[in-house]
C-alpha cells in the first residue's frame, strides 16, 4: 500500500512516538531503525505504535512532515498584509536559513538522499512536504504581493526556487559535508542579507526593469 493512502491516528502517546522514532532514526538511519527500538524509545508497546502508524515508512514521513509544517507555520504567522515587502522577505529568509542549518534538516536530508533509491516514497514525500511546500507558500505570497503592485515576476515558481536556493548558499553545503559544524549568527545573517538583497534587486517593483 502506498504511503499516500495510509493514515495515522493521533492519541495520547502520539508525540511520544514521534520523539522516540526521531531518536532512533537519527541513530540508525531509516533502514537500520528497528520498530522494537522505536517502541522502547517512545515508552510504548509495539501494539500502541502500530495503532498510530501502520509501518515504519509512514512513521518516518510523519516525523518529517510535522517538523516541516511546524517551521513553515511559524514563519507564515509573522507575515501578514500589513508587513512591508522587504520585511516579509527578511522573515522568510531568516526562517529558511535557520531551518536549512538546523540539525533536524541536515539529518533528514542525509537520510532521504541515502535511502531514496531503495525507498522512492521517501524522496517523493520529502520533496512534496519540503521544497514543493515551500515553493507553494512563497508563490502564494508573491501572488498577493503582485496584486498589490509590490513585485514584478514572470515566473513565480522559478523566483521562489531561486530565493530558496540563495538561502541555502554557503552554509548548508559546508554543513552537509562537515566543513562547517556550527555557524555563528553573523554567518547566518550574511546569507540572510544576501538572499534578501538579491530578491529585492531582481523582483521588487522598484527594481530596474530587464
Amino acid at each position: 500500500m502506498d504511503a499516500e493512502v495510509q493514515t495515522t491516528r493521533k492519541g495520547r502517546k502520539y508525540d511520544d512516538v514521534l520523539k522516540g522514532a526521531w531518536q532512533v532514526f537519527l541513530a540508525h538511519g531509516f533502514e537500520g531503525a528497528n520498530v522494537d527500538d522505536i517502541a522502547r524509545a517512545a515508552g510504548v508497546s509495539k501494539a500502541t505504535l502500530y495503532s498510530y502508524f501502520p509501518d515504519k515508512r509512514v512513521l518516518f514521513l510523519e516525523v518529517m512532515n510535522v517538523e516541516c509544517d511546524k517551521h513553515a507555520e511559524a514563519a507564515a504567522s509573522q507575515i501578514g498584509p500589513q508587513v512591508a515587502l522587504k520585511d516579509a522577505v527578511m522573515i522568510a529568509a531568516t526562517s529558511l536559513v535557520e531551518f536549512f542549518t538546523s540539525d533536524f534538516y541536515l539529518r533528514v536530508f542525509r537520510i532521504v538522499v541515502a535511502e531514496s533509491e531503495r525507498f522512492p516514497d521517501l524522496g517523493q514525500q520529502f520533496y512534496e512536504n519540503g521544497p514543493l511546500m515551500v515553493r507553494h507558500r512563497i508563490v502564494s505570497y508573491l501572488d498577493h504581493a503582485e496584486a498589490q503592485g509590490l513585485v514584478r515576476i514572470k515566473d513565480k515558481n522559478l523566483a521562489a526556487d531561486l530565493f530558496t536556493e540563495t538561502c541555502r548558499a554557503d552554509l548548508f553545503i559546508g554543513m552537509l559535508f562537515g566543513i562547517i559544524s556550527n555557524p555563528t549568527q553573523a554567518e547566518k545573517d550574511r546569507v540572510i542579507a544576501g538572499a534578501v538583497a538579491m530578491f529585492m534587486a531582481r523582483y521588487a517593483a522598484s527594481a530596474t526593469p530587464d
